[in-house]
């Protein structure tokens, strides 16, 4: 198996599990296993064995994955004291695991020692020389994780040091230095890393770090110019409080920035966006659009200036190719948008249009985010209103008038009903629809009346509708926004409409929405403003 310098140790399975509302079933932990060997780690830490039934059942089906580069690692603890590493539960549930690796994590701070064992110091380096040679002789790799290591090493060096010694002393193959209550800086991790390599040459260090201090990324990094080559993490940095250290930064960070190899083939730095996502997926978390790298924000521009920088050298505001990490460079259309904004949009959904036409929609969308709109997250009305911006462009139909009553009447309920007058090819077309609302009874009216010429709408299907009140401290005269998602087999867009009047508001996202989309089924406009396959 080919080892890179840095090996990156993943621990989402355990440790990311560990954040808020996450549950992964044995399912869900396979899944991203298979993911995670596809990337190239070195390592998998599976869960705890010990702890519950589920991580037992990972345990038991993931020796019939064929994994190609990850070892695959169960995580417990040391044996309680007094006792032996043969009569612990914790221990023998590592060895049942049957893993090729195991990693311990012992008790490094004095604190911890004292208040929470309730134990001695010579006992504590006791259980953990004694755990690690146990586990050592039945064949096992070793990982031993100090925790509380830095925060232990302020309050008594001498002892931190002691218990290192007592995990070398039981043979471990790396002693990884925890930094678990995250609240360590960059200058003392190195600092602390270099005190360890002079005390115990030779041997090989990794780190553990965690987020309380916005740090966990940075002080991983500092610990590998520092020398320790394992870093263990997680995918999007999931994990209890504040997350640990984010594995979509620092392994494009060793990889592209420190030009230290981590993964078996470079190459594989193209599967980390969608891995990133899928995890997030399969955790049922929304993707964090802001992360670095893989957040689906992260190469987005929006400033004028910055857009026209970039249309004459894409250099020159992303400090990195996107395509590197498996992702890609979006221009946002908003109030601060420029010409190159428009025109760049056009380009990126495959429409032709000119200077003038762009000037002409960018005043229309400045005009219309001061009215409230937002364009960010409803490319399907760019596109739409840069399709309308297109010389001889004819409306597929246009809007006489409509009427929404809504009844609440005994023995019926509640009762919407919509009433839709359109001049469409040239005919007046008067239909009604009810619906279990006024937005809904709007919809299949407009429906109605154009099915006949546009059957493709029949496949359109309302998948999300979204209100936001603008200014709440105008009640009920508020400004609503309204965001409506449509999905057409598995092209699914996003439009938007705003104004006092929510109907109306709701009636312009409609608009936009079944007019992009019968323009999409006609191959009229790029299919680059829908998320799908």
């Amino acid at each position: 198996m080919n080892t890179p310098p840095v090996a990156i140790y993943d621990t989402t399975l355990r440790d990311g599990t560990q954040r808020e509302n996450i549950s992964l079933s044995v399912a869900d932990k396979l899944k991203i296993t298979r993911l995670l060997d596809e990337l190239g780690v070195a390592y998998i830490e599976g869960g705890w064995p010990g702890s519950n039934p589920k991580d037992v059942a990972y345990f038991e089906q993931v020796r019939g994955l064929d994994l190609k580069h990850a070892k695959i690692s169960a995580f417990g603890s040391t044996c309680r004291k007094n006792s032996h590493p043969a009569d612990d539960e914790n221990i023998q549930a590592l060895v049942d695991a049957q893993t090729p690796v195991v990693t311990v994590v012992g008790k490094t701070s004095m604190l911890h020692v004292t208040d929470v064992l309730q134990t001695t110091p010579q006992e504590n380096c006791r259980m953990i020389r004694e755990s690690l040679a146990y586990l050592k002789s039945l064949g096992k790799e070793v990982i031993y994780d100090a925790e509380h290591f830095f925060d232990g090493a302020k309050l008594d060096m001498e002892y931190a040091f002691d218990t290192l010694q007592a995990a070398q002393d039981g043979g471990a193959d790396v002693l990884v230095l925890c930094d678990t209550n995250g609240g360590s800086m960059p200058w003392e991790i190195a600092a602390f890393v270099q005190r360890v390599q002079a005390a115990f040459p030779g041997v090989q260090l990794g780190i553990h770090t965690h987020n309380d201090g916005e740090m966990a990324v940075a002080n991983s990094l500092a610990a590998v110019k520092a020398g320790v080559t394992q870093v263990q993490g997680t995918i999007n940095g999931y994990g209890e409080r504040c997350g640990n250290a984010n594995l979509c930064s620092i392994i494009p960070d060793l990889q592209l920035k420190m030009q230290i190899n981590c993964l078996p083939d470079p190459h594989n730095l193209r599967h980390l966006t969608f891995l990133s996502r899928t995890v997030a997926e399969i955790a049922n978390l929304a993707p964090d659009n802001h992360l670095a790298y893989v957040g689906k924000s992260a190469f987005a521009h929006k400033g004028g200036i910055h857009v026209a920088a970039i249309r004459r050298n894409v250099d020159s505001y992303q400090h990195i190719d996107p395509a590197l990490v498996g992702n890609e460079m979006r221009v946002l259309v908003s109030d601060l948008s420029g010409r190159g904004n428009l025109l760049s949009k056009a380009e990126e959904l495959g429409l032709d249009v000119g200077n003038q036409e762009a000037m002409q929609v960018l005043e229309e969308i400045k005009q219309l985010e001061s009215e409230g709109f937002v364009f960010e997250g409803a490319e399907a009305s760019v596109a739409i209103r840069m399709h309308r911006a297109r010389p001889g462009y004819k409306s597929i139909f246009t809007l006489i008038d409509f009427i929404v009553i809504v009844e609440d009447r005994r023995g019926r309920g509640n009762i919407s009903e919509a009433m839709v007058k359109l001049e469409v090819d040239g005919d007046i077309v008067h239909t009604a629809a009810e619906g279990n609302g006024p937005v809904n009874a709007l919809d299949l009216a407009l429906r109605k009346a154009l099915v006949p010429l546009y059957p493709q709408l029949t496949d359109f299907q309302l998948v999300d509708y979204k209100v936001r009140i603008l200014d709440s401290q105008n009640a009920t005269a508020a400004t609503t926004r309204v965001l409506i998602d449509t999905q057409s087999g598995s092209k699914r867009w996003s439009t938007v409409g705003a104004g006092t009047n929510i109907i109306r508001a709701s009636w312009l996202a409609l608009v936009d929405s079944i007019e992009y989309g019968i323009c999409l089924a006609q191959g009229i406009v790029d299919e680059r403003a829908t998320i799908g396959d």
